[in-house]
């Protein structure tokens, strides 16, 4: 990706109409509206609006109400489901020991700048390709607080060789210190050996014990099985100049990670995605539910 990520953005604006919008979020990314501009804001809404027809062809109602359904049933599920799931695991982590926190393609995340008291002790990296991390950098200057001194941006594109020579050398980066690794939304945008050589290079890099969090595209999401928002989402990307490029089978998966020397220690299917992350809030907030998107599995892997 040579230039800002389009499905970044989106992203972003699926966590603020998701805050903003609901008094019960399953995700309360606080930040996340001020990433955007204004201008950003209402444009994608209208695009999104004025898609219903195809996301939703039988859909009738207002253009806000338009924009509501578009965001519940297409937009949010993954972006709130899978930031819930790692931030969950990075607590965790923290509570044992991890000190460093990598995120890879950070996008417009903005754990940096709303972390939590528990998170004071770590270091934090973000590491994107340098087009959105500058993207982002402008975005953080203008729009939030001042960067915190334990935030490190790493612009690097994880495509080229080695990397990760550019993370060993950023400020207080420790390899033998045990780090959480989240890498959300990008298996879907590598090759399955891209994605092998990524994690193998991070499990050599890092010590045993160490986490690593990411979402993944099932076995069946290329074949006419999929979900409809799964054959929605990979005509989107396309459309996006960001093609998706591989999917899993749960024993790929466990061998491939076995093969990067990484163990699964948690994975959650799309029904336990609903069930753990998101009945919460369809209890509380009935009208407008949320079901985990179709063919996208969470994992937690941990370093033997």
């Amino acid at each position: 990706m040579k230039n800002r990520s389009l499905t970044a953005l989106v992203s972003a604006f699926a966590r603020a109409y998701h805050a903003e919008y609901n008094q019960h979020p399953v995700f309360n990314d606080s930040l996340a509206r001020a990433m955007l501009t204004d201008e950003e804001y209402h444009n994608i809404g209208v695009q999104m609006s004025q898609g219903i027809g195809f996301f939703l062809p039988d859909f009738k109602g207002s253009q806000e109400e338009a924009l509501r359904a578009v965001v519940d049933f297409q937009l949010s599920p993954t972006p709130l489901g899978r930031a819930a799931f790692t931030e969950q695991a990075l607590h965790n982590a923290v509570m044992l020991g991890a000190g460093q926190y990598l995120i890879l393609g950070a996008g417009y995340d903005t754990f940096a700048y709303r972390q939590p008291e528990w998170a004071s002790q770590l270091q934090i990296y973000e590491i994107d390709h340098p087009a959105t991390a500058e993207d982002k950098r402008r975005r953080t200057a203008e729009l939030l607080p001042p960067k915190p001194a334990n935030v490190h941006e790493v612009p690097a594109d994880l495509a080229e060789p080695r990397w990760e020579k550019l993370l060993l050398a950023a400020p207080e980066f420790d390899p033998s210190r045990i780090s959480f690794s989240s890498l959300l939304g990008i298996s879907y945008y590598l090759t399955k050996t891209e994605f092998e050589q990524l994690l193998s290079v991070l499990a050599e890099l890092l010590p045993a014990g160490s986490s690593f969090a990411f979402d993944y595209p099932d076995g069946r999401t290329f074949t006419p099985e999929a979900g409809e928002r799964t054959q929605k989402q990979i005509k989107i990307a396309a459309q996006a100049g960001e093609p998706m490029q591989a999917s899993y089978t749960y024993p790929e998966l466990e061998q491939l990670l076995e093969d990067c020397g990484l163990l699964i220690y948690r994975h959650l299917t799309p029904p336990e995605i609903t069930k753990e992350l998101f009945q919460a809030y369809n209890d509380k907030q009935p009208e407008h539910p949320l079901s985990a998107f179709d063919n996208v599995n969470y994992c937690l892997a941990v370093k033997r």
